[in-house]
């Protein structure tokens, strides 16, 4: 492929400002926005092709009771083209674009990609439905805000499922569902409330999976709420609803725990695959 000039096209965004901001705030059921064809075709193909399997160096497995995931934030690990499309989508430009979508000031981008960079999901993999952490692990004043997600999945079917699903304060209902395809981006308010996961298996082939670029925004506040990772059963889980609260509760204490010593989600992965193969 001939080198990409343009990661993010900021003059064609910029002039649709005027027609998304009002249906960024009356979004249902937390104000959010699904964007396609986010990226030049060339940029989103590139990151695409340069996306690491799940196989190789760096990557954190998250499996437990809440979730089957993969991720990959090591910045150095990255591969160059994503760690050049990171930097633009942290750019005090793009910072601007989305304080004027969101109508949040002072948005920091977040250098560590605590919990973001790469995401991957294999066959079966899950991610119950929950309300992000509120508070940045590592930095205390810290308050997450926004949440920016690039799914990297071309010919991706329905019977797939891996939709992302936004569900109802009340937990009562799923009320959008997002189809995971390819250069299709969602962005939206983390709040205390915001509930978002994929909490059925996902039924992709062996030999594929479900990708994404996740990049988190932050303000600075005094003394912001720290809520760690709320998971939620849904109306249908019935029992297994007491599960996903248990397990919530132990991912809370790891959270208190990995802010006071000081150590990351290599640390948990790592623990976890030694049970694993026990």
């Amino acid at each position: 492929m001939e080198t990409v000039t343009k990661l993010f096209d900021f003059e064609a965004w910029e002039a649709k400002l005027p027609e998304m901001v009002n249906k960024y705030q009356e979004g249902d059921p937390f104000p959010h926005i699904v964007l396609d064809d986010f990226l030049p075709v060339d940029a989103a193909q590139k990151a695409y092709e340069s996306f690491p399997s799940v196989a190789d160096q760096g990557w954190i497995h998250y499996v437990h009771f809440n979730e089957k995931k993969h991720g990959l934030n090591k910045k150095d690990l990255l591969p160059p083209f994503i760690q050049d499309l990171i930097e633009e989508l942290n750019s005090e430009r793009f910072l601007n674009w989305l304080t004027s979508l969101t109508g949040i000031e002072h948005l920091k981008e977040d250098e560590m990609l605590e919990g973001g960079g790469l995401h991957q999901s294999l066959r079966d993999g899950f991610l119950n439905i929950h309300a992000d952490f509120t508070v940045h692990p590592h930095k205390k004043n810290w308050r997450r805000r926004v949440n920016l997600l690039i799914y990297l999945n071309p010919n991706w079917k329905e019977e797939y499922g891996g939709f992302l699903e936004l569900w109802s304060k009340d937990m009562k209902k799923c009320v959008h569902k997002v189809m995971p395809g390819f250069n299709k981006a969602v962005i939206f308010n983390t709040d205390a409330d915001s509930f978002h996961g994929l909490p059925d298996p996902i039924k992709c082939p062996e030999n594929d999976s479900r990708k994404s670029l996740a990049l988190y925004y932050f303000t600075e506040e005094e003394k912001p709420i720290k809520v760690s990772t709320n998971y939620q059963g849904r109306p249908q889980d019935g029992m297994k609803k007491a599960l996903i609260y248990l397990d919530k509760k132990a991912v809370d204490v790891y959270s208190r725990l990995k802010g006071i010593l000081g150590i990351n989600d290599d640390f948990v992965s790592n623990l976890l695959n030694k049970f694993g193969k026990k």
